[in-house]
């Protein structure tokens, strides 16, 4: 049981807001407001964040997957920036509960990591302390590719596309968004 969204349900009924860096305190709001929610009819979830942590964008993007799935419909919407994170964030919802507001822009990028190595010790060790980064790189690409699948699933974007872009900070405008097929309108 799903809901189509109309732009007059999402301009009126935000029920929950978010603004600032995706991290624990935003998660904490973000379930304060999803339990303070009325628990019948479409919920819309608003969003402004300049990015933050991909893996608390995750843990709530698949609260609302288990939202949806117990039958609660649930719709997206990003306001001035969806950077990073935030992109992040959206990928959990179908591109047809995805909207903008006019002039709002979404950053796709790649993981970062900053990490110095210190090796000293047997080598042996060093090999495992090498080992132990190279896996962490390794998941962190398979999860980052997954959220690009996610992203670009059921729109014109393939994932080779985000692939090529990401690297250079691949900022959407709202139109473009739209005209890409990866939300549903621009409100």
């Amino acid at each position: 049981m799903d809901t189509t969204f109309d732009a007059s349900t999402i301009k009126s009924s935000p029920q929950i807001r978010l603004v600032g860096g995706v991290n624990e305190a935003m998660y904490a709001e973000f379930r304060n407001q999803l339990s303070a929610a009325p628990t019948e009819g479409p919920l819309v979830i608003a969003i402004t964040t300049l990015g933050g942590n991909p893996e608390i964008a995750r843990a709530m993007a698949d609260d609302v997957r288990l939202l949806r799935e117990a039958g609660r419909p649930i719709c997206f919407l990003g306001k001035a920036a969806v950077y990073s994170a935030g992109a992040t964030f959206m990928a959990g919802f179908p591109v047809s509960h995805r909207f903008l507001t006019k002039n709002t822009s979404i950053l796709i990028h790649e993981r970062q990591i900053s990490r110095t190595i210190d090796l000293s010790g047997p080598l042996q060790s060093c090999t495992a302390q090498l080992k132990a980064v190279l896996n962490e790189i390794e998941h962190s690409i398979r999860i980052e590719d997954e959220g690009f699948r996610q992203i670009v699933d059921g729109s014109d974007v393939t994932f080779e596309t985000v692939k090529e872009k990401a690297p250079d900070n691949w900022y959407i405008g709202s139109e473009e968004a739209k005209e890409l097929g990866l939300i549903a309108d621009v409100i």
